[in-house]
């Protein structure tokens, strides 16, 4: 895969989180605003058709006042209310009584001049006079629901159109807005990766002399200065191997191979034990021997120099380190400052770091973290403030 290949996933991975979390809030805003626009516009049409309807209705009011006022005034046995196969109606006294209904729905409000209620309309009328005792009318009508399906049609439509193009504005519009961040990170990949290539002859000289020189004939003065220079160099050399991978994940080529863990967990913390010396760090192992473990030497390397790493930069002066292994895990535990479990959530994402007077980039628990989804290994963290960390793998 190609340099600009690699830094293009990596962008796309950032950005990938950026844009669903930003898209996931423009959406959730963009559906609000259609929905109280929808519920306007809905409103709106409903006034415009009651608006229809009350022209019609009031005009059959008068038909039927005109009615009831015969009626009123002729009054004898056997004459029979007005009635309608469209249009039915009730009338009612002073006190919102019932005098005589043909209504569907019993249910109504006489404060009001025209409303919907179910798949009905109601028109109330307020009489002149007290017609057979009566104070209000109350026309009711089917409704058929026409302008209610057309409503719908348009909101759903013209809504999810909308929608569409909006959720498309956003999305160009932070295509836009992160390219400033696009260009940031590509000019700090590319620094990182023209400063690991050129730490790599200056690191390999530093450590090869380092282990030519005979530290027997030193004195007591010089051989402190070349453990200092020794330590400056294992650092560094630790920074670049966590750099190196960073830079060129995406075109190493995992070899795997039988790894006894046991004999590499010694190794390594033999190139830890200067620098565990330095810092008066006791280092304590319980490892049951040959336990092996199909995996890249190189990766597996990262993981266990970034834990032990992290368990002496995090630990106390005079601390203490246990490293144990079992037939389906390893950890590493310190005596140091610990973490809160808001901070635990966090350490594995790339470039945290919770104390800021301790050095690093916060990028090695990012790269145990994609070792271990590479090969399935899970990770349990136990911290407490003050007391300490422990740093489990497993990987059976």
């Amino acid at each position: 895969m190609s340099a600009s290949k690699s830094r293009a996933t990596n962008l796309q991975q950032s950005e990938k989180k950026t844009l669903r979390s930003f898209l996931f809030l423009y959406s959730f805003m963009a559906l609000l605003i259609l929905f109280f626009s929808a519920v306007i516009y809905y409103n709106l049409q409903k006034e415009v058709m009651l608006g229809q309807q009350n022209s019609k209705l009031k005009e059959y009011s008068d038909s039927l006042i005109s009615n009831l006022i015969y009626i009123h005034e002729n009054f004898y046995d056997g004459i029979l209310y007005p009635r309608s196969k469209e249009y039915r109606s009730a009338i009612y006294d002073g006190s919102q009584k019932e005098i005589f209904s043909t209504l569907k729905e019993k249910k109504v409000d006489l404060n009001k001049n025209i409303y919907v209620i179910g798949d009905k309309i109601h028109y109330v009328r307020l009489l002149d006079r007290y017609y057979l005792g009566a104070m209000y009318l109350v026309i009711e009508i089917d409704d058929n629901s026409g302008w209610l399906n057309f409503v719908r049609k348009k909101v759903l439509l013209y809504g999810a159109m909308l929608f569409i193009f909006l959720v498309f504005v956003g999305y160009f519009l932070l295509k836009i807005l992160l390219r400033p961040m696009r260009e940031s990170i590509y000019l700090l990949d590319r620094f990182i990766k023209d400063t690991t290539h050129e730490l790599n002859t200056p690191v390999n000289a530093i450590m090869i002399n380092i282990e030519t020189i005979s530290k027997d004939k030193l004195d007591e003065k010089n051989l402190k200065k070349l453990n200092r220079i020794d330590i400056a160099a294992r650092t560094i050399a630790n920074i670049y191997n966590d750099l190196t991978y960073i830079t060129l994940k995406n075109r190493l080529i995992s070899k795997n191979e039988k790894i006894n863990l046991s004999e590499l967990i010694k190794e390594r913390v033999e190139f830890f034990k200067i620098i565990l010396s330095q810092k008066r760090l006791s280092c304590k192992l319980d490892l049951k021997e040959d336990i092996f473990l199909e995996i890249d030497k190189n990766k597996i390397t990262r993981v266990i120099d970034n834990l032990l790493s992290n368990a002496i930069k995090y630990n106390k002066k005079g601390g203490t380190i246990y490293i144990r292994l079992e037939d389906n895990y390893f950890e590493i535990e310190d005596s140091g400052i610990g973490m809160n479990s808001d901070e635990v959530k966090n350490i594995f994402k790339r470039y945290s770091r919770f104390n800021d007077s301790v050095g690093g980039f916060g990028i090695g628990l990012n790269i145990v973290w994609e070792i271990a989804q590479e090969y399935d290994l899970k990770i349990d963290v136990q911290s407490k403030p003050d007391i300490g960390t422990i740093v489990r793998i497993y990987f059976r």
